[in-house]
């Protein structure tokens, strides 16, 4: 809707340069960063080749960053769907580089010298198995002449018939036919493992490891084992960690002493482990996190430099990255905007490299010069300098062309707004607040209010807002640049992300609050907040909404069934149906819901109570409801089951589903889509007009 002539114009109408395809051209984020020599190497998204992830590489002269692997090579892990490290690289004296990856439709290792002479393809060095989900890949280091990693081997059909062991590839291609020909350095004793940590002298390897019904960020166990000389690994023991000790990261230093991250003083610190008696010294003692919750293979909070000190990445609910005196304890911080750190580092000499962003830019790789203190983006960047012609976003990523379009609209005096435009001036402003709860316990969140900068709402309209519960749910989401947040923001409607009880970054005990009560503590924790924003006159109370994907939108979907506060809800690749999760989620997490719900004997009691599918009846609110159609860990079974309850109900609701997506949408048009989706369901629940877009079709 135009400005009213005085500058103002309803929340909710307002025209944006942030528009769906910019938003989807600019999602993800650059990962997996590593060395090989003195370059820096990282994978990237490309949302409009197909969602494929390229592999690029920074070269040591410091010129701009350049992709390594053209479509269509895909660089990604499906090592428990949710993937892994893909990739390892190493410099050598002649020839170049080599670097092994997981190229994502076959699964396979791929070798590859981009700098050999005649420019070869990459060559398979293993094979394919046509067993349930196949051979798959992670966590590679490089040996000798063998690629030691993860292998994840299906057994059946069922997505529990896995196994998982240490494993040897030759770099000779021999095993790319032959299956025989992969080594299996572990047996298959453990449900879980990371890929194998070698020490600087390579005479010792050290690996994580965890079982059924554990998560990783429950229990896991460090093993450490001698690497005999022809190359195999002798019987292994554990040195920490357990059932209630979460070790989230080993790492060596150049020196050869054994590191790692542990929670068993309630927060993940840096210990030092006495490789004989498995004594643990903590390194910097602090309540704040040093480490993560392992969703993947190969994540890594902290990293050893060439002079005996370590980076890490550190804080609560936010982090930075730091330098560490192991010796000492001393702890000296990186100067710069960045509010939240991936965890991947690299080390090359005295430069450290990770991916970080801030309220102002998105994620992106940032160099730190541990001998200057000097601090400074070199790839990756996601916000600025795109302009209204278009141009190009992280590695040379085409940006779309600008121009008034869909998207666009006109403020005071008929001047345009263009759409598709990355523009500072429309970002939101978070403010991290603290709100309280049940019992008065606290709750952690991020408030995006409405920004625009050349219209406001009159006086007396209060602003829509939506809940945003992240997924996980044993996740955490910083204060950062996200212009799917933007994309409403910047016409009008707040955003507030909520770190309920369970989410991590603020120690064990937060993260304990939601074992076994998955469904009334986050739904709990995010209705206070949305109920306190109504309360203090920050948020409209008639036009509060929830959205969330994975685990957020399980508690979205649950939040309409237990309360009446949201007038509409976006459910994103949800679980919907406890019972149903376990029995067909992916390996992972089929055990997931024990800590999160209860016990097997008491699941289907617990699902009637809880569950969105059970309770559809009390459902009254409109939904969209947006499902990949190849989903592992939501299947669009559960999906199906909730529009089977909600039909002839008389609740205005849509189903929008893609093929060809799993779980978290990749591709640009689906991303483009889903957002243009849950505005219209905004509007028209709200109350605003958005011509701009198509207009999402409810249904009873």
């Amino acid at each position: 809707m135009p400005s009213r002539g005085d500058g103002t114009a309803p929340y909710g109408s307002w025209p944006s340069p942030i528009g769906a395809a910019l938003a989807a051209s600019l999602d993800g984020r650059p990962e997996y960063v590593g060395a090989v020599g003195s370059e820096v190497w990282w994978t990237v998204p490309r949302p409009a080749e197909g969602g494929r992830r390229a592999l690029v590489r920074r070269p040591a002269d410091g010129g701009p960053a350049v992709c390594a692997l053209p479509a269509p090579w895909n660089v990604r892990s499906r090592v428990t769907e949710y993937g892994g490290l893909p990739w390892v690289g190493t410099e050598r004296p002649l020839g170049g580089p080599l670097v092994v990856f997981v190229h994502f439709p076959d699964q396979r290792l791929y070798a590859y010298e981009p700098d050999a002479p005649g420019s070869p393809a990459p060559r398979a060095l293993t094979p394919v198995s046509a067993v349930g989900g196949g051979l798959r890949w992670a966590d590679p280091v490089l040996r000798e002449g063998e690629v030691w990693c993860v292998l994840e081997e299906f057994t059946g059909t069922a997505p529990t018939d896995v196994r998982r062991v240490l494993a040897a590839v030759p770099l000779d291609g021999s095993a790319a036919e032959d299956r025989s020909l992969v080594r299996e350095l572990t047996d298959d004793r453990y449900r879980f493992t990371t890929g194998p940590r070698l020490s600087p002298d390579g005479r010792q390897a050290a690996w994580l490891v965890w079982d059924h019904p554990r998560m990783p960020w429950d229990g896991t166990e460090l093993r450490l084992a001698e690497v005999t000389a022809d190359g195999r690994l002798a019987e292994p023991r554990t040195v920490l960690g357990g059932p209630e000790e979460a070790v989230a990261q080993a790492e060596w230093t150049t020196g050869g002493h054994l590191l790692a991250v542990s929670d068993r003083g309630g927060w993940w610190n840096p210990y030092r482990v006495d490789r004989e008696t498995g004594e643990a010294v903590n390194l910097c003692p602090r309540e704040e996190e040093f480490g993560g919750p392992l969703w993947k293979p190969g994540l890594r909070w902290i990293a050893a430099l060439p002079d005996g000190l370590v980076a890490v990445l550190h804080g609560r609910g936010s982090s930075v990255l730091g330098v560490l005196d192991p010796e000492s304890g001393d702890l000296v911080d990186a100067a710069g905007p960045w509010t939240a750190w991936q965890p991947t580092l690299a080390v090359t000499g005295g430069r450290v490299y990770g991916v970080a962003a801030s309220p102002r830019s998105g994620y992106e790789v940032v160099e730190l010069d541990t001998a200057t203190g000097h601090a400074r983006v070199v790839g990756g960047r996601t916000s600025g300098g795109t302009g209204p012609d278009g141009g190009t976003g992280r590695d040379g990523a085409p940006v779309p062309d600008g121009g008034t379009g869909p998207d666009g609209g006109t403020v005071p005096g008929g001047a345009p707004v263009p759409a598709d435009r990355e523009d500072p001036a429309y970002y939101p402003e978070p403010q991290s607040r603290t709100f309280f709860g049940r019992g008065g316990r606290e709750i952690h969140a991020h408030v995006y209010p409405p920004h625009h900068p050349l219209l406001r709402a009159r006086a007396d309209e209060l602003p829509p807002y939506v809940v945003w519960a992240h997924g996980g749910p044993t996740d955490h989401v910083p204060p950062v640049l996200d212009l799917h947040i933007a994309y409403f923001t910047s016409r009008g409607i707040g955003v507030v992300e909520v770190n309920y009880g369970g989410s991590t970054g603020y120690g064990r005990a937060y993260r304990e609050r939601l074992r076994e009560q998955w469904g009334v503590v986050d739904v709990e924790d995010c209705a206070a907040v949305a109920r306190s924003l109504a309360a203090e006159g920050t948020a409209d109370p008639d036009r509060l909404a929830i959205r969330g994907g994975s685990a957020g939108g399980w508690t979205a979907a649950a939040s309409l069934a237990a309360t009446d506060l949201y007038a509409c809800a976006a459910i994103i690749y949800p679980v919907l149906d406890l019972t149903g999760f376990a029995a067909e989620t992916h390996d992972l997490e089929s055990r997931y819901v024990d800590g999160l719900a209860g016990p097997p004997q008491t699941l289907a009691l617990l699902s009637r109570e809880r569950s969105p599918v059970a309770r559809a009846e009390e459902i009254t609110a409109p939904f969209v409801l947006l499902q990949g159609l190849d989903d592992p860990v939501c299947p669009p079974a559960q999906a199906e089951r909730l529009l089977a309850a909600m039909r002839g109900r008389g609740v205005p609701h849509a189903y929008v589903a893609f093929e060809g997506e799993g779980h978290g949408f990749r591709r640009a048009d689906t991303m483009v889509r889903a957002l243009e989706a849950e505005l219209s369901l905004y509007a028209q629940v709200f109350g605003f007009e958005r011509p701009d877009i198509p207009r999402l079709a409810l249904s009873d």
